[in-house]
């Protein structure tokens, strides 16, 4: 291909242009996917397969975005298709990795196995799916056209879990980026993914998978076997596959661990950046793991500021004393609270210690690289469904479906500890004459009593782990309904049950430890030993450098266990046929329905994180709450014209539902499509419609988590300096009667919950659609080409918001005096206390609106060449405009092109086939980015003097070669051929590991090899 073809500034000039003459050039397209109208070869995919006999029959199949049958795989919205075969030749070795994969998303970020160690919905090592980059809870999975239920672990369960999904039972995977509310009810705002499995097995086949990478860690085998077998009236078929992901740790990879830097200050001569970064005086090189770039404080300690020595290159504090006070500092001292031990330090108020600053101090621990990169899972799951046709009810068949998992997921993080001293304590040592350092803290660890002193140590690695066992059984009855219309009556029940575990110190247990009386050894103990308590270790150089006793270890930290329960049902009855002909067009038909689902979750923390018991660590209540859903809806497709010159088709496709929720009331949604074919060789399709997601029940019924926020958030902090003395914040503030110079000093508590009591409803959205497909004749010598360009446009509003401490606090400032005072609306949860000291209780409002605006393109051309086949897909997707606001008077700020949400994306697959061999050769390109432009534009700032936020273009390389047999298959291949690592920006441009933006879009394995053997029987 030529360079000019994959040119980044020519494609933003014109992408279909790039599309159009990429075709022209050379061959093109992405994995697996086909366009809605590839007619014969999409339909040929969505076949009933029987794997014994290579037979086929093609019947009437419903296509995703529709209820409505029929022979044709044509569609008014854009279905891409995704075959498995295709998906083992990428090298990918489970279902959830083909469905996050920006063939699928078009880039947008996803939650994957890299996000353990952080608080996702869902819970740690749930993966999820989100199109067009709106969220996991708008999209809708379905599995063979029935939703998929939410599982996963803590109270935020919302979504299905990619986890569940089966993977050689899979036959194709359909796609559908547009919404679908109309069609399917809640949640499928941005799309719809439909996995689909195969109806007919014969025989037998088993399949083994291993990826390996090449600098070791995140290797994945899995085993899988499927058997099946039919009679003339009956049909079983099952699946039984294990799958295991070994554990990718910091240090397994250079660059997440070598050497993070903040990257801080461009050089004006070379233009690299990290002039500003903090050289470290030990070694003349920039200080790696500072606070500012993944390091924690640690074998520091803390106290009042008194005076001392500096360690070599640390900065002392005169920011409360009288700056005269500088010229009677002796030679050499300053003002410290934080020191770090050093024997040879025999003078100053604190002899044996030098002071640190905040860029000196020791922020490093070897242990840190042993966190969790890629989080370690096994995934055991199981599928079996079968059908028996009987002689009654029309002809009907009798159908189940049942599928059961089981993942078992940990991640290891790092844990800093703190050990404090209250004053007077005979824990301090050598140290009891140190004077009051702060209060007590209100967690109540150190007894109400003020702490001297506070020991940062770096304790170790800690743990999750998660058991989440997942299970969906449907049994339904289908059949006929006189001559023509037919239909399909089912009830579903899915049951998420989740046992996860966390390592956490326990505030009562550390309190305890605190308590300590004379052993009459020189030592100590803790006055109540009745639950084994082990004194803490008394103040020593040692201890700050982190040497915990382990005894002492043990008893603070205890393994916390919590439940997770989420169970929905479901009862469906749909009817489907043709209504009549039209004069010169085709047959019109319909489909009508009704559907009852109930969905209940019970989340019950462990009792200490209930008690508010869990040191630095969120507490969390039980989440319990349940809603139930009742609907209609009904579709209808009109094919005016067929066959007719300048009319081969044109068809309108309409759809409507009627919801009723037990939670919020009622809801309509509706949707418009047309298809119009002119010639054979020209579509244009286009849709409209609105959509809804109903609130998750996490949303409505998540249990009190406490927290806190700054307290820069208090709206009253030197109030009297606000220039705009009409303003309501300056009002209100000045009506508390503050002092004009009032400076808020403790932290905000601040306590999220569900928004069911404050009449949390759906979010509703607008979408619309409009695409062109060209499917130009050719001599037979030059091949099948067909060019599809779709656009879309959908706006999210009234969306469900958590708001923040922050937020909740401005908007209760920003009221009118009368509501301020009276405590109403935002204020009604707002609580400031006699000392001035504030309690937030906030959640879940509908305020929020996202909109995304882009376009799709698609090239796939197919020719003869030699003995075999030649195929080429390109997909690329672009963004337009990717924009959310928290609150209407708020200005939509589109963040496409910024860090982990790039303009453009785009997959390119080249097959070739001959006899027994197919090779492939793909390419992932995430378009290059610019994270400038978007504080330019609405912040007026310019930080290219001070963070790197730039991205080149990213491209990612893959190999692999098939050989079929006649009853058995080999793959094998390379992902990622060049061995690229992520690219680099500066740690306070996004949130990173190491310097490596964390997303999803970039590859954290390296080359990576895989082997795919699968023998059938």
């Amino acid at each position: 291909m030529s360079s000019s073809s994959c040119n980044p500034n020519s494609l933003k000039k014109s992408p279909l242009a790039l599309a159009l003459t990429a075709a022209l050039i050379l061959p093109l397209t992405a994995y697996a996917q086909s366009t809605a109208d590839d007619q014969a070869e999409t339909t040929k995919e969505v076949k009933e397969e029987t794997t014994s006999s290579n037979t086929t029959t093609l019947n009437q199949v419903t296509v995703t975005g529709s209820r409505i049958a029929k022979d044709t795989f044509n569609s008014v919205s854009p279905v891409q298709v995704i075959n498995r075969e295709e998906t083992t030749l990428a090298g990918f070795n489970s279902t959830a990795s083909v469905l996050q994969s920006n063939s699928v998303t078009g880039g947008s970020e996803q939650i994957n196995n890299a996000f353990g160690g952080f608080v996702t919905d869902g819970g740690p090592g749930a993966n999820t799916l989100s199109l067009r980059g709106l969220g996991p809870t708008r999209t809708l999975l379905m599995l063979n056209g029935r939703r998929i239920a939410p599982a996963g672990s803590r109270g935020a369960v919302g979504s299905a879990d990619l986890n569940v999904l089966p993977n050689i039972m899979i036959d194709h995977i359909e796609v559908l980026k547009d919404g679908a509310s109309s069609i399917y009810g809640s949640d499928a705002v941005a799309g719809v993914v439909n996995v689909v499995t195969k109806t007919k097995v014969d025989g037998g086949a088993v399949e083994f998978q291993h990826n390996a990478t090449e600098h070791g860690g995140g290797e994945e085998t899995r085993w899988s076997g499927m058997l099946g077998a039919t009679g003339d009236k009956w049909r079983v078929s099952g699946s039984l596959e294990i799958y295991r992901r070994e554990e990718l740790q910091l240090d397994q990879r250079g660059w997440a661990s070598d050497c993070p830097r903040p990257l801080y200050g461009r050089d004006a001569t070379t233009g690299r950046y990290g002039a500003e970064d903090y050289i470290d005086p030990m070694t003349g090189e920039p200080k790696c793991w500072g606070l500012d770039a993944g390091g924690v404080t640690i074998n520091t300690l803390g106290t009042a500021y008194m005076l001392g020595r500096p360690g070599l290159g640390n900065l002392g504090y005169y920011g409360t004393y009288d700056p005269s006070m500088l010229d009677q500092l002796p030679p050499g001292f300053d003002y410290f609270n934080r020191w770090r031990p050093n024997a040879s330090i025999t003078d100053g108020d604190l002899p044996g210690f030098e002071g640190v600053d905040a860029l000196g101090r020791t922020t490093f621990d070897p242990r840190m690289k042993k966190e969790s990169l890629i989080s370690p899972t096994t995934n055991v799951t199981g599928f079996l469904q079968g059908a028996m046709d009987l002689d009654a009810l029309g002809g009907a068949e009798a159908y189940f479906e049942i599928l059961a998992t089981r993942r078992e997921s940990r991640q290891t993080g790092y844990l800093q500890h703190t050990v404090d001293y209250a004053v007077g304590s005979p824990l301090l040592g050598d140290f009891s004459w140190l004077p009051r350092m702060s209060a007590a803290p209100a967690d109540g660890s150190t007894n109400g009593k003020p702490i001297a002193a506070r020991a940062f140590v770096g304790w170790g690695l800690y743990d999750n782990w998660q058991k989440v066992n997942f299970t969906r059984a449907t049994a339904g009855l289908r059949g006929d309904l006189g001559t023509s219309w037919n239909y399909d009556g089912y009830v579903s029940y899915a049951r998420s049950k989740a046992d996860y575990f966390t390592q956490n110190r326990l505030t009562s247990r550390i309190a305890k430890s605190y308590d300590v009386v004379s052993d009459g050894r020189g030592g100590f103990v803790c006055r109540d030993t009745s639950d084994g308590c082990v004194a803490a270790p008394v103040l020593t150089a040692d201890v700050i450098a982190g040497n915990l006793p382990q005894a002492y270890k043990d008893y603070i930290m205890q393994t916390t266990h919590g439940t997770t329960l989420y169970e929905e049902s479901t009862v469906s009855f749909g009817v489907n046929g043709p209504l009549f002909d039209m004069p010169k067009g085709g047959t019109v038909a319909a489909a009508f329905g009704v559907e009852y689902r109930r969905s209940e979750i019970d989340d019950t923390p462990d009792v200490n994180s209930i008690n508010n018991n869990l040191y630095n660590f969120t507490a969390s209540t039980p989440t319990r709450g349940k809603d139930a859903v009742k609907e209609v809806y009904g579709e209808i497709e009109i094919p005016f014209l067929t066959g007719l010159p300048g009319a081969e088709e044109l068809s309108v496709n309409a759809s409507a539902r009627y919801t009723d929720y037990d939670s919020y009331g009622s809801d309509k949604t509706w949707k418009l499509g047309l298809l119009y074919t002119p010639v054979s060789w020209l579509s244009i399709r286009a849709s409209r419609g609105t959509s809804f997601r109903a609130p998750a029940l996490f949303e409505q019924f998540l249990g009190p988590t406490s927290g806190f926020a700054s307290n820069t958030a208090d709206p009253c902090n030197g109030w009297g300096a606000f220039t705009d003395k009409s303003s309501n914040r300056y009002l209100n503030c000045q009506s508390l009667g503050l002092p004009a110079n009032f400076q808020q000093n403790s932290s905000i508590t601040v306590v999220t919950q569900g928004g069911a009591e404050a009449g949390l409803k759906a979010e509703t959205s607008k979408a619309l659609t409009a695409g062109i497909v060209l499917q130009p004749e050719f001599p037979e010598w030059f091949g099948d080409l067909s060019i599809a360009a779709d656009y879309y446009d959908i706006q999210v509003d009234n969306g469900v918001a958590k708001l923040t401490g922050a937020q909740a606090l401005a908007l209760c400032y920003g009221m009118s005096t009368t509501e301020f005072n009276a405590g109403t609306g935002y204020c009604s949860q707002i609580k400031r206390n006699a000392n001035n000291t504030l309690n937030v209780v906030t959640g879940y409002i509908n305020v929020a609106q996202d909109k995304v605006r882009g376009w799709d393109y698609t090239v796939r051309y197919t020719r003869d060449i030699g003995p075999g086949e030649f195929r080429a897909n390109l997909a690329i997707s672009q963004y337009l405009e990717q924009a959310g606001r928290t609150f209407k008077t708020d200005r939509f700020k589109d963040y496409s092109g910024m860090l982990n949400a790039p303009e453009f994306t785009g997959q390119l697959d080249l097959t070739y086939a001959v006899r027994n061999w197919e090779v492939r050769y793909g390419l992932d390109w995430m378009g290059s980015i610019n994270g400038y432009e978007y504080y330019e534009k609405y912040d007026n700032k310019d930080y290219r003097p001070n963070y790197l936020m730039s991205v080149d273009d990213y491209f990612l390389h893959n190999m692999s070669v098939r050989y079929k047999g006649d009853d058995w298959m080999a793959t094998f291949g390379v992902r990622n051929l060049a061995d690229k690592n992520p690219p680099t920006v500066s740690t306070g441009a996004t949130t990173t590991i190491g310097n490596a933006p964390l997303y999803s879009g970039y590859d954290y394995l390296g080359r990576s090899y895989f082997l795919n053997l699968t023998k059938k029987f």
